[in-house]
This record gives structure tokens, sequence and C-alpha cells, in this order.
């Protein structure tokens, strides 16, 4: 069983596929760690794109293809199948997996599409703050400061301020939408609602997965 994995940010797509692999059994391809492990085995993709990082560049689509596609290569896929997670990010790399997967006879058999509204994310992932003194990291709805405490002893980075989120999603809403909607007309995505307690929306997820088999 191969599977893909997407969501915006904030949506709990981390959260869902380590369970994801827990139960199902199957090989967690997450682009962090494919990136780590090249680079690690001295692999040629992974020499590549060591290049390009030590530099400070971005690594192009070629070799993060190439990386993939080294990973995809690997005996385990055969044997327990794959949860794809933080790649593809774009059209371009989407139509480079669908070559890949041909060219290793394998096929994507589903994409499970965690849907959370961007304005219930917007709040999420913005209300992060930090105490000044201390360092300790609360959230203004989910976990905030006890006691009395005034609004100057905490800051906010940069990352977490609403309108640094609002356009970090923009650009991840404009990246997957084609991914979903090429996705969508291989009859492949199952949409997921991620605004449910986690383990409502694993059993969606598992439900999904299981009309698969």
């Amino acid at each position: 069983m191969n599977l893909l994995i997407m969501g915006l940010p904030g949506a709990g797509k981390g959260t869902q596929a380590a369970k994801i692999v827990e139960k199902f059994g199957v090989a967690h391809i997450s682009t962090g760690d494919m990136f780590r492990a090249a680079m690690a085995n001295k692999t040629e993709m992974g020499v590549l794109a060591k290049s390009f990082i030590d530099k400070g560049e971005l690594v192009p689509d070629e070799v993060t293809n190439g990386i993939v596609k080294e990973r995809l290569a690997q005996d385990d896929i055969a044997e327990k199948g794959f949860l794809l997670d933080g790649y593809p990010r774009t059209i371009e790399q989407a139509h480079a997996l669908d070559e890949t997967l041909s060219n290793l006879d394998l096929k994507l058999d589903g994409v499970i599409n965690i849907e959370v509204n961007p304005e219930s994310l917007i709040e999420r992932l913005s209300g992060r703050i930090i105490n000044r003194k201390t360092g300790e990291t609360f959230h203004k709805v989910f976990n905030p400061p006890v006691g009395d405490y005034n609004e100057d002893d905490f800051y906010q980075r940069e990352d977490d301020k609403p309108e640094t989120v609002k356009r970090r999603l923009d650009v991840n809403i404009a990246q997957g939408a084609p991914i979903i909607e090429h996705y969508r007309k291989a009859g492949i995505v199952f949409d997921v609602q991620g605004n449910q307690d986690i383990d409502d929306v694993f059993a969606d997820i598992v439900r999904a997965i299981s009309s698969l088999k």
C-alpha cells in the first residue's frame, strides 16, 4: 500500500503520519529524513544535495526528485509500501513522482488530504508567545500563562505573527491546490476533516485506507 499525506502547516499531518506508520507498518518517507539519510550515506544525490545546502542554496527539484527516487528504489518499499510526507510540494514534483513510480513499477494507491479551515490554522499557529525572562512558551488560546501577568512580559517570534502565518499558508494553498487536483482526477484523494479530535481524524483516515484493501 503506497500513500501520500497532505495538509497545511498546523493541520496535524505529522501526528497522523506517525499513527498511520505505526498501524499499517508502511515506510515513512519524509523529506527531511530522506535528505539526512542520503547525505549521511553519501549517495550520489545526497552528495549533490549537500553541495547546495553547504552553500546556503535551495536544493533544485531534480536533486530532490533524485533523492526520492533513490529512496523508493530501496528493498523495504516493495515489501512494506510507503507513506510520502512533505513531497511532492509542487505540481512539477508531482509529475516527476508519477514518472519515478512508473519507472519503478509502483503506483500511488491513495492521497490522504487533511482539510482544516485556514482561519482556524492562523489562530492555532499565531498564538504562540514566549516569556522574555524565562523563555517559556505559551499559547494565547490553548495554553495561556496562569496568574497575573503583563503582556509586555511576552513576545512573538516573527514566524509566529498572524501576517507571517497567513503568508505561509497562502503559499502552501497555492502550491498544494494543483497537486490535489492532479490526484483528484486520478480518483485517489480522500478528504479528511482535520477540525476534530486527533483520534477522530485518525479513525476517518483508517476508514479511508481500509477501503483501499
